[in-house]
């Protein structure tokens, strides 16, 4: 079915709304000398962004316009030309000609109906951005006397657009402006949280009736059950009537979707290549305020997806490969979270490329990129003007993007973004995100004597335990759960507070995740568990890195929230710190750890490293093998229950291969039964450690033994 253009160019009038005010402002700082790096960067954003939404809905002028806005952009932010007078002019008449016709569109024009783009302006923007002379400036006589100003959405329809009274009864539909509906919705949520407070005076009804005199108690708790009956049914009322406010702010992923893929064909065709974009999950619905701000992290990752991984229809069949390409976006909801998925079946990303190029363009030192795993060396790409590609393209951007959707999702939207690649298989991102911005579930806790939260997609669990629990992990206190070693960190001690000394031999663990990796936080106490409405940060203490935002609780009580992602990043480099000062010879035996908990993994990673030992992780039976039988190892450590391929597949794969048939190989475990000791004896492990009772120093004794 073709895809109905018009549908979208609303919203483009509307996206340009936005980036049109933002490109005046920074070009009028440009003028004064008071634009920094940031600004600039901001504003090469704002260009290329309007290039590629353009672009998509086939307005070749904007399109042409806009790029050589941007390349004089470029120009400025890659320090190659100052903002003289005439740079300044050249782009304040640029983006008066954006502003022209993106106002013919909200009147109604199509990208049929607008006159072309102005060569003799857009040669003047390209010959400044090379540093030559620029065309002379279009003459202020020959300009129109005065550049109608992009419209208001909010101003009445044309009379050409009135209908008539009977249509309007007829109609089941009413147009409201987005900033009335953002307003009613921010006072509900205002509301709401003023309704929680409530139920503090609830309870201080309760403990006055206490305090008072006998014959007084009567009347005061007959007040008090009304007063309790009032709030409790107002509950469900005031939540109810907020979420109904929220759904009128959601939309279908299908207004970012349908365009991507038509996209996604048009770019191809440019590029030589081939592809079938497959489209899923299109119906469901995130807040508008969501959609929005996601609309530019998916259009880069699609950029970056038809640029860099997939290949040409002559180097796919050359790989054994059908010359289509496969593009798949995807979105499925996931409790609390709606997840996005874009993958694609192309070359994968070169980790040698990736190295190259952080050594190249100075972002990691030669030490700094050893230490890296892998999946941190994919991640190097997120660095801000990362990109492999050895041509800058019109159509992948010039290393812009990537950066940009990491702070987006993860800053902006509170959300993950995690990325897999696998070399000639293909690359995939994966986006994790709320379904709103305007309220979270929030677990409250106290630590300190301080009240934080945490939003309730982050928490996995709450455990009480006594400190006996634990046990050391090369240094890092550390809980087993359920089959996996998870970190215990002192929140206090993290976030620099005053410890609260426990009257019990117990403690009360807030087990966080993202993903696949886990931390316990000791804390004091929980407080509550209530929905409640997100506040950013005011700009003065958007600096912090531990903090996403504020929930007021009640009366002029404000809670930062902590950003779990953050506090896991900061408990990981930590240790790596310290390793790394632990780890002394060069020359260290290769140990393979193969056990699908990130966290177990880490673990024993930081034990052997701890001792000198060279150790390379693998998450399942298979990643294992196939690693193990690329490069040798002197040891394989693996656990037993794992997808794809067991420890006791893994262990008798290895003992029919040449290279592992006398090598140690140690099973490392929760499973306690004489039936899988003996099992793991059949099948080749030279050492049976049950996870329940792991010692440390057991481990690495007897490691020391097996090695000789």
């Amino acid at each position: 079915m073709a895809l109905d253009i018009r549908r979208f160019i609303q919203r483009f009038v509307e996206e340009a709304a936005d980036h049109l005010p933002r490109l005046r402002e920074g070009i009028s700082a440009l003028e004064q000398g008071h634009a920094d790096r940031e600004q600039i960067n901001e504003l090469f954003r704002a260009a290329h962004t309007l290039k590629g939404s353009s672009r998509m809905l086939k307005l070749v002028p904007i399109t042409a316009l806009a790029h050589s806005t941007e390349e004089l952009l470029s120009a400025l932010r890659d320090n190659t030309l100052t903002a003289t007078p005439t740079v300044t002019s050249l782009l304040s008449q640029a983006v008066d000609g954006l502003s022209d016709l993106v106002s013919r569109l909200a009147e109604g024009a199509t990208g049929d109906d607008l006159p072309t783009a102005d060569e003799v302006l857009c040669s003047a923007l390209e010959a400044a951005a090379l540093g030559q002379a620029p065309i002379p400036p279009i003459p202020a006589e020959a300009a129109p006397s005065s550049v109608p100003a992009l419209p208001s959405f909010s101003t009445p329809p044309s009379s050409a657009a009135l209908v008539t009274e009977s249509e309007l009864r007829l109609s089941d539909t009413v147009r409201v402006r987005l900033d009335r509906l953002d307003d009613v919705i921010r006072l509900m949520g205002e509301v709401l949280s003023g309704h929680h407070h409530l139920h503090t005076l609830v309870n201080q009804a309760r403990e006055l009736s206490i305090t008072l005199p006998v014959e007084q108690q009567g009347p005061f708790h007959a007040f008090h059950r009304e007063l309790k009956d009032s709030v409790l049914s107002h509950d469900s009322l005031m939540s109810d009537l907020h979420d109904r406010a929220l759904q009128m702010r959601m939309l279908p992923l299908s207004v970012v979707f349908d365009p991507l893929a038509h996209m996604s064909r048009e770019l191809a065709q440019s590029l030589g290549k081939q592809v079938d974009c497959r489209v899923r999950g299109s119906e469901i619905e995130l807040d508008r305020q969501m959609i929005d701000r996601l609309s530019d992290p998916l259009i880069h990752l699609l950029r970056n997806a038809l640029d860099h991984g997939l290949e040409l229809p002559a180097e796919r069949q050359a790989a054994g490969k059908p010359p289509r390409g496969q593009l798949i976006i995807e979105a499925w909801q996931d409790a609390g979270w709606v997840v996005v998925e874009m993958r694609d079946d192309g070359a994968g990303i070169s980790l040698e490329a990736v190295r190259q190029k952080a050594l190249a363009k100075q972002l990691v030192s030669e030490e700094q990129l050893h230490a890296l795993s892998e999946q941190e060396t994919l991640e190097l790409i997120f660095l801000p003007g990362f990109s492999t590609k050895s041509m800058i393209t019109d159509f992948s951007g010039r290393g812009v993007g990537m950066d940009v959707v990491k702070r987006t999702v993860v800053d902006e939207l509170n959300g993950d973004l995690q990325l897999a690649s696998e070399r000639g298989s293909g690359t995939r991102f994966t986006l994790r995100l709320p379904l709103s911005l305007a309220m979270m579930r929030v677990l409250l806790v106290s630590v300190g004597g301080i009240n934080l939260g945490v939003t309730a997609p982050y928490v996995s669990e709450l455990v009480e335990c006594s400190s006996q629990s634990f046990i050391d992990a090369a240094g890092q206190r550390t809980l087993i759960l359920r089959n996996e070693f998870v970190p215990v960190v002192s929140l206090a001690q993290l976030l620099e507070l005053p410890e609260t000394a426990s009257g019990t031999d117990t403690t009360l663990l807030l087990v966080v995740h993202q993903r696949h990796q886990k931390l316990a936080l000791i804390i004091d106490s929980l407080i509550d568990e209530r929905d409640m409405i997100i506040k950013p940060l005011p700009v003065h203490l958007r600096y912090l890195p531990l903090v996403s935002g504020m929930v007021s609780m009640g009366r002029n009580a404000l809670v930062s929230l902590l950003q779990v992602p953050a506090l896991l990043a900061a408990t990981r480099h930590g240790a790596q710190r310290a390793n790394e000062e632990r780890v002394s010879s060069a020359l260290a035996k290769r140990i393979l750890v193969v056990d699908d908990s990130l966290n177990t993994r880490e673990i024993e990673k930081d034990v052997l490293e701890a001792w000198g030992y060279h150790v390379t992780l693998a998450e399942n039976g298979r990643d294992g093998l196939a690693k193990a039988l690329a490069e040798p190892f002197d040891a394989v450590l693996t656990d037993v229950e794992m997808p794809v391929m067991d420890g006791f597949a893994l262990t008798a794969r290895l003992r029919e291969n040449e290279v592992y048939r006398y090598r140690p190989i140690i099973i490392i475990t929760s499973r306690e039964k004489e039936a899988d000791r003996r099992r793991g004896i059949e099948v080749g492990a030279d050492a049976y450690i049950v996870k329940g009772s792991f010692d440390q120093n057991n481990l690495v004794e007897t490691l020391q033994a097996l090695l000789g």
